[in-house]
């Protein structure tokens, strides 16, 4: 620690703030959730609850992408054609979205990582608002501007209905609502 991160330090405790607070907007060394103190002990257990969290996204994200990858390769779009796979995946991401989504939320099922296994990781990296993005550029570069509006609004649209029969389908099986 050098000489100015002392006296910044000493400043702050001048002022009150206490461990584990931000000193300023420059300083990295402060926590993730600046409404968290891990120096306290009633907060302490905020690390030993969620270190998993981090680790558990990641590996789903890893999965899901790599299906994402998948499916790109065994169902390429071209340049000018109309970019099925990647359709696919937003809306079959988001209709499973809808169900995790019920059965977790709502029904309280499930282990305390499997919204974030499943939901962030997995589904998060199955499905992609970038790639979503760059296909209707390259629908418009290429010269078809009427594919890429039915591209890009046919998504959203299609991705909305999706997340809704996700949740409509999953509670008339019962599972929702029962917290």
């Amino acid at each position: 620690m050098d000489q100015g991160d002392d006296e910044l330090g000493q400043e702050w405790s001048r002022r009150g703030g206490g461990p584990g607070e931000r000193r300023d907007r420059g300083d990295a060394r402060g926590p993730v959730d600046p409404d968290v103190d891990l120096s306290q002990p009633t907060q302490s257990r905020e690390w030993t609850a969620h270190r998993w969290t981090l680790p558990t996204i990641a590996v789903g994200g890893m999965a899901g992408a790599s299906a994402r990858h998948g499916l790109e390769l065994a169902w390429p779009a071209g340049s000018t054609g109309f970019p099925w796979a990647t359709f696919a995946t937003n809306v079959s991401g988001c209709l499973l979205l809808g169900v995790l989504m019920v059965v977790v939320v709502e029904h309280g099922a499930g282990h305390p990582l499997l919204r974030p296994f499943l939901g962030v990781g997995v589904l998060g990296g199955f499905t992609t608002f970038s790639t979503y993005a760059v296909q209707g550029t390259v629908l418009v570069q290429a010269g078809r501007p009427v594919v890429a509006l039915m591209y890009l609004f046919g998504t959203l649209a299609a991705a909305l209905a999706a997340i809704g029969l996700g949740i409509l389908c999953t509670r008339s099986l019962g599972w929702g609502r029962s917290r």
